[in-house]
């Protein structure tokens, strides 16, 4: 499927078939069973939101802008890039506003967004109004054309690597930030928070393996500041949100002080495509 920037309200497909976007600026592709996944809910959607907004994360925005623009460094036009489990799509607006920032007009990325979420991609759609959004699961065969594909983004979300090495060109890079076991240590008790187990990197890389090279590893620590409010947001936006009973964390979180230091620590990992 090739992608243009700008605003959309319908997409068409060689073979005449047509799809309408949602009001809110997302296409919903999960027709019939959908996925048997739980997807984000709109209380999940917001916390994350939240907490994203406030800057927490911006650290990290940065690191993997500057990890995309190094491994696309070597390519002049256009880079098309997907964000596979985009959330609210606020890692794919930091990267795309760096890479037009530096580039010219004609160099202007596209880009097209992935998750089960709808809440989710509402706010997707709106941070990133000039993005195809849909509504899909990315353990599935992505809806994208062979070697369509500059960059993919993975940020704390699924990986289907075959499909990821299928949709990149020859060159193209795979960026997947994955939680140090420092990660929010410091309120994972209170917050109610998964647990980060360890060996996650070597079972990324063993993952990756049949399909990508590793080219470039960086690890990113800094410390939060974060509010009883932001402590709160934080657990509700991930994994732990589907099952956390927010009055009771509300509680839990009254009783921190009103700023708690908290580890945010994560490995961003570059993959190059092997060739077919």
């Amino acid at each position: 499927m090739p992608v243009a920037p700008g605003p959309r309200s319908r997409l068409q497909c060689p073979s005449g078939h047509s799809f309408d976007a949602a009001k809110q600026g997302y296409y919903n592709f999960l027709t019939g069973k959908g996925t048997s996944f739980t997807a984000d809910s709109a209380a999940m959607a917001a916390s994350r939101a939240t907490f994203l907004e406030a800057g927490h994360y911006g650290p990290l925005a940065d690191a993997l802008s500057a990890m995309v623009r190094s491994a696309l460094a070597h390519d002049a036009g256009a880079p098309v890039l997907v964000d596979a489990g985009s959330g609210t799509g606020y890692y794919l607006h930091a990267v795309t506003r760096q890479l037009a920032a530096e580039g010219s007009e004609a160099a202007t990325p596209s880009a097209v967004a992935f998750d089960i979420s709808k809440f989710a991609l509402r706010r997707a759609a709106r941070l990133n109004p000039d993005a195809a959004v849909f509504v899909w699961d990315v353990w599935r065969p992505l809806p994208l054309a062979d070697e369509s594909a500059d960059a993919v983004l993975v940020v704390f979300a699924p990986r289907n690597p075959a499909e990821f090495h299928r949709v990149l060109r020859p060159g193209g890079v795979a960026v997947v930030v994955t939680p140090l076991p420092s990660h929010l240590r410091e309120i994972a008790d209170v917050a109610g928070l998964l647990d980060i187990e360890e060996g996650k990197t070597e079972r990324l890389d063993a993952g990756m393996a049949e399909d990508f090279e590793l080219i470039d590893r960086r690890t990113l620590e800094f410390t939060l500041s974060l509010s009883p409010a932001d402590v709160a947001a934080v657990a509700l936006m991930g994994p732990a949100g589907h099952h956390l009973d927010p009055a009771a964390l509300a509680q839990r979180t009254a009783a921190l002080g009103a700023e708690t230091p908290v580890t945010a620590g994560f490995t961003l990992s570059a993959y190059r495509p092997l060739p077919a």
